[in-house]
């Protein structure tokens, strides 16, 4: 997965005791070699971190 994408995504966040970054998005075996596997350029797991979204929805 390219860092630009992750850097935007939902599931990627901040791990203080690590002090890393890290994907949270949880896979089993399958899915994971599914997406190593994947040739094209995107994650199929990526959400867009809009921290405004649920405003939106109340508006």
């Amino acid at each position: 997965m390219a860092s630009n994408l992750c850097d935007s995504c939902t599931f990627y966040v901040w791990d203080e005791e690590l002090e890393e970054y890290e994907c949270l998005v949880t896979l089993d075996e399958d899915e994971y070699a599914a997406m190593l596997s994947d040739t094209s350029s995107g994650c199929r797991y990526y959400r867009k971190d809009d921290e405004y979204g649920i405003v939106r929805k109340q508006n």
